[in-house]
């Protein structure tokens, strides 16, 4: 039988063009790109034209504003923790979302710890933020506003554009910074229509290597490093590059690029099948996020009375892959935050399952993905007292 993957949200299969590339500069061009030799010379050339490839597909208006890091993770530490410390001399104002992601999320509460005050906004049934919310948070203190461009749970787009423009009428001490892993090669992110100082992206989530992201970093933007070493990365992030993911970080953004609006029409409507799908043959069901201002191939599910991992783990045994929330919180015995935020109750949160479509699912994929959940789903329903309306041995958080 053969397995089926849709959890292209926690990372997707390498590109085989990539994968290619960054073997050839694994074994055969393997200097490393600070010696002065050919052999780093070469990888040197390869490395910058990647910064060339990702500053062009994102609209930067010069490669010096590409800093190659480890992935999505640290660059959210090097965006928020960079520009929180360097400008705590005009403020101490930080704002942000209840639906970040933990990468930022966590940070920013770290720099609580710090002396810095934290402002955490709430979001609306759909998980985006209002502007005006945004606006009517901004004190004179505020310096630096980090909101995500999509989100990794539930799909919802925020309104960054329109945030981003708000935040410049208001000051221009205030650096924007989003978090556009989960859009990148899905929508249009370009770092001047949206209206942005700083923005994250990561390589796994555009088919390629894992272990490799980027910050952009806008041009006069005050900002100090969080790690200190040599001048690689023109001191924003020394130690060694991992040249060939970057190489192949470069190859991967070039694709998405050429291939972004093919992928998301094909995605969108097999995504739309997917969920018509599951509402045509499962009652009870939920969609968390905004039914379409969400990422293509983007779908969050709350399939009430029944768990999600004794779901995933039926889906599993049939060879079908994918997710109860995101990767990072996975392992997490607590509901996510993300649907907390959105007013989804604790029972229906452990119920949820995120299913996330890459370029390579078909329709007959998703066709046997919702004849097996509506099977797995109704015998774990027909186990479940909460289904048959007995809450005499339920733990929901009604009977607790």
């Amino acid at each position: 039988m053969k397995e089926i993957y849709f959890d292209h949200a926690a990372t997707t299969p390498m590109d085989k063009e990539v994968a290619e590339l960054v073997f050839k500069y694994t074994t055969e061009y393997f200097g490393n790109p600070s010696s002065m030799h050919n052999f780093g010379q070469r990888m040197r050339s390869a490395v910058e034209n990647a910064r060339k490839q990702v500053a062009y597909a994102i609209g930067a208006k010069s490669v010096g504003e590409i800093a190659f890091c480890s992935g999505g993770t640290e660059a959210n530490n090097m965006a928020i923790l960079g520009a929180a410390r360097a400008n705590k001399q005009k403020g101490n104002h930080i704002i942000t979302t209840a639906v970040e992601h933990h990468s930022v999320l966590t940070t920013c509460k770290r720099l609580a710890n710090e002396g810095f005050e934290l402002t955490i906004l709430p979001v609306d049934k759909y998980g985006t933020v209002s502007v005006q919310d945004v606006v009517n948070a901004v004190t004179d203190k505020t310096i630096l506003v980090s909101i995500m461009h999509a989100n990794n749970e539930i799909g919802s787009i925020m309104p960054i554009a329109e945030i981003g423009k708000a935040l410049k009428k208001l000051s221009n001490k205030i650096i924007f910074h989003t978090d556009a892993v989960q859009s990148i090669g899905k929508l249009p992110v370009n770092v001047d229509d949206l209206n942005v100082d700083i923005l994250t992206i990561s390589a796994h989530k555009i088919y390629g290597p894992m272990g490799v992201g980027a910050m952009y970093l806008r041009q006069g933007t005050w900002w100090q490093p969080i790690m200190y070493g040599g001048g690689q990365e023109r001191r924003r992030r020394p130690g060694t590059e991992n040249a060939p993911g970057i190489i192949g970080f470069g190859k991967a953004i070039e694709l998405a690029m050429e291939r972004q609006k093919e992928y998301v029409e094909r995605l969108t409507k097999l995504r739309d099948k997917l969920v018509k799908m599951v509402f045509d043959r499962i009652p009870d069901v939920i969609l968390n996020g905004h039914p379409t201002n969400r990422l293509s191939g983007h779908v969050s599910l709350c399939i009430k009375y029944i768990e999600s991992e004794a779901l995933m783990l039926y889906l599993n045994m049939q060879g079908i892959a994918l997710s109860s929330g995101s990767a990072c919180t996975s392992v997490s015995p607590e509901p996510s935050h993300v649907l907390a935020a959105i007013g989804v109750s604790r029972e229906d949160a452990n119920s949820a399952i995120r299913i996330t479509l890459g370029k390579d699912n078909t329709d007959e994929e998703v066709e046997r993905f919702v004849e097996a959940l509506a099977d797995i789903v109704s015998k774990l329903r027909a186990m479940s007292p909460v289904a048959k309306g007995d809450c005499s041995s339920c733990a929901c958080e009604k009977c607790v």
